[in-house]
């Protein structure tokens, strides 16, 4: 074991002087031991956005948390140039976060893939692999009868990634994010500590690593809240033709945690956007809407909720369902409904993909953008965005719903507008759009999209204090004024946890300056 262990210190301290040198020694596959140290691969230098591509000088595929501890401890510990370590799970980014422009790349699907259950008094949870993804643990929990509380939209994304960032759905408003629903982490933290923190243990570091964008540690193991899963899920659509009905009525919804257990809602902008979020739905049901013309178009709007069926609880689904429905203000008779398994509700997105996938769209390039938007500022925000697209021709889906801010823990990373009053409302936006070059959406047209959504998320956050989430800052500045007076909290944890800033350069929150041996750079 000792003899393995030099074999490997001295391996990696061969690839940090290489890394390291103006010249690149790594030209051709390596085996740095149990490290596995490869070169670039084309995976490990693209994301689902398409939009950026940054080639890492090697890629770590760790066998245990151990190993990614030896690659941190040497870069942290070594006087030697500014090489930086990116995490990358499912890949699932969009503006190149989880990539290391000459760096090295952590793969963390390598890590062990072990699920493993228990049950303390009332309490039920699952300790989980970083670098397992949310289907998988979906798949085992429900073995047992239960599953996490907390999701996205799309199931094949890591643990680790969706908490290094929040992780949001329709169940938010009832549970809040996927990190308000997180025990017990453990962590490798840019000085290649590994620790294992909680909420009443290294408190610090677990407050800062959820929501933290890759900045303090690479998430290793996570205990993830469980609950009942229910047998059935009643899915259920309405729609409108007025924004304010449709927000209220979401509003509504949310104010009924007891009967609701999943809200969120689109805008219909076109057939296209009407059809393919549909799938689960019946292919002739009964809405035929009037979008317009091209220079008037006609926009609506489809809320969603879902109500749970435990089957083994004596409560009628079709009952609870006809009393919420009876206080909505949707247009007349344009409410739908389907029953479906719990597993093929929270897996309804991977339907979408396999037929985009089908179609070759889905390998395409995707300017997104997400904010959190206050309450007060939700209908200006339809309106700039709708100044900022054409209806006729967007592809693509955009999600509004509300969120509540008592469910997030505000000593997490995490950051939330600003709320000027109690309001504990506000908004989470998705504009999911896609940009297919084969349909004549070359370079210049990704770059007018990317452009427009800067100039609408600018807009958004000048005038009622808009935030974006899963953010993308092109200068250390515009991150700092997005942190705002979360800021020195923020970058106070960047120097305790990683302060030579190796960890998460594809985000571009703290460059490091060669000079200083990877300290902060100063800016303003």
């Amino acid at each position: 074991m000792e003899v393995a262990m030099v074999c490997t210190r001295v391996n990696l301290l061969i690839l940090i002087l290489s890394l390291c040198s103006p010249y690149k020694f790594i030209q051709s596959p390596m085996d740095f031991g149990p490290l596995n140290l490869l070169p670039t691969t084309t995976t490990a230098s693209s994301d689902f956005g398409r939009i950026l591509f940054h080639s890492p000088s090697a890629v770590l595929k760790p066998q245990a948390p151990r190993d990614i501890s030896l690659l941190l401890s040497f870069l942290s510990a070594s006087p030697l140039g500014k090489v930086t370590v990116a995490a990358r799970g499912a890949g699932h980014s969009i503006h190149g976060q989880a990539q290391a422009l000459d760096g090295i790349v952590v793969e963390m699907s390598s890590l062990p893939s072990e699920i493993e259950f228990y049950r303390e008094g009332d309490v039920s949870y699952a300790d989980v692999g970083g670098g397992i993804m949310w289907i998988e643990l979906l798949e085992q929990s429900l073995k047992l009868g239960l599953a996490p509380r907390s999701w996205t939209d799309y199931l094949y994304l890591t643990i680790g990634g969706t908490l290094s960032n929040a992780g949001i759905s329709g169940q938010t408003f009832k549970h809040g994010p996927q990190i308000s629903n997180v025990l017990l982490l453990e962590v490798v933290t840019g000085r290649g500590e590994i620790v294992t923190c909680s909420p009443t243990k290294d408190a610090e570091l677990f407050n800062a690593v959820l929501g933290g964008l890759g900045q303090f540690g690479i998430i290793t193991r996570a205990r993830i809240l469980l609950q009942e899963a229910p047998q059935k899920v009643k899915w259920v659509r309405a729609f409108y033709d007025d924004f304010a009905t449709f927000t209220k009525d979401q509003e509504l919804l949310v104010s009924m945690p007891d009967l609701v257990d999943y809200v969120e809602g689109f805008i219909v902008l076109n057939e296209q956007s009407l059809h393919s979020s549909s799938i689960a739905f019946p292919a002739n049901f009964d809405f035929n809407p009037d979008f317009g013309t091209k220079n008037s178009p006609k926009i609506y709007y489809c809320v969603e909720f879902a109500v749970h069926d435990y089957q083994n609880k004596n409560i009628n689904v079709e009952q609870v369902v006809e009393v919420i429905s009876r206080q909505m203000s949707h247009i007349a008779s344009h409410l739908y409904s389907v029953e479906v398994s719990y597993f093929d509700f929270l897996n309804r997105v991977r339907m979408e993909e396999m037929s985009l996938r089908n179609s070759g769209l889905w390998e395409v390039h995707h300017p997104w953008l997400n904010m959190f938007v206050p309450r007060a500022g939700i209908s200006n925000f339809r309106d700039l965005l709708m100044d900022s697209i054409s209806p006729d021709n967007f592809e693509g889906l955009i999600l509004i719903y509300p969120l509540l801010r008592h469910k997030w823990d505000t000593n997490t990373s995490v950051v939330l507008p600003d709320s000027g009053s109690t309001d504990q409302v506000m908004y989470a936006v998705g504009i999911l759009r896609s940009a297919n070059p084969d349909d004549g959406c070359s370079h210049h047209c990704l770059q007018e999209l990317l452009l427009r959504h800067r100039r609408l998320a600018a807009a958004a956050a000048s005038g009622f204090g808009a935030k974006q989430y899963l953010a993308h800052h092109p200068t250390p500045a515009g991150w700092r004024r997005h942190f705002g007076r979360r800021w020195e909290r923020f970058a106070d944890r960047k120097a305790r946890f990683d302060p030579r800033c190796i960890l998460g350069p594809g985000q571009g929150i703290f460059p490091r300056d060669s000079s200083s041996n990877g300290a902060f750079a100063s800016y303003s």
